[in-house]
């Protein structure tokens, strides 16, 4: 994807989602309002959905992706604070939006899909310093950790009692552990859903 050219419509409603959606939520970060305001969310939906492109809620894509709410976005790149010289491993919601987000910010991205990160396929063990997951999880894979450096951060949404939050974790010593920041509307990625148990009385 590219930067969109940037219509008057367009421009007006990127602006109206950084004051009424960002701001007004405490996301005040220049370097994220700035890539927010350059990257085209209409460019990462098809023709149908591209009106619904700035509202304030996720749109489902079909075949389990999405492209969640601004609001998601800003906050995890402001929980994550990108640097420089990251090298960044992003779990795919399936439209590439965080990864354009996220590119020139720094050194590296890759990226893999929600089904490969969840079994650790396509994960290199220890080679990324900052992990984001586009969407919440229920359950967090030591496959997935485990490819975060030591003193690596992850930041991503979680599930939890059927509730989404966002959360944020580092790695420390071989351990990762996340911790809750706030309770936020994330589309939930299926390939992380724990196994169902069944209790017989």
């Amino acid at each position: 994807m590219t930067e969109t050219s940037i219509t008057l419509d367009t421009a007006t409603a990127r602006k109206a989602m950084i004051d009424s959606q960002l701001r007004t939520s405490g996301v005040n970060e220049e370097f994220v309002l700035s890539r927010m305001q350059a990257v085209g969310r209409e460019d990462y939906l098809p023709a149908d959905k591209t009106p619904l492109a700035y509202i304030d809620r996720s749109i489902a894509l079909g075949d389990g992706s999405h492209l969640a709410s601004p609001l998601f976005y800003g906050k995890l790149l402001m929980e994550a604070v990108p640097e420089k010289d990251d090298r960044v491993l992003i779990v795919e919601g399936g439209t590439g939006y965080l990864a354009d987000l996220v590119r020139p910010l720094v050194s590296q991205v890759e990226t893999v899909d929600a089904k490969s990160a969840a079994t650790g396929s396509g994960i290199s063990a220890g080679a990324y310093s900052l992990v984001l997951v586009d969407g919440a999880i229920e359950d967090v894979p030591e496959a997935l950790t485990d490819g975060l450096s030591d003193d690596g951060r992850i930041v991503s949404g979680i599930l939890l009692r059927g509730v989404t939050r966002l959360a944020s974790g580092r790695r420390i010593a071989g351990q990762t552990s996340l911790n809750t920041i706030e309770d936020l509307g994330i589309p939930v990625l299926p390939a992380f859903n724990k196994a169902k148990s069944w209790s017989f009385s």
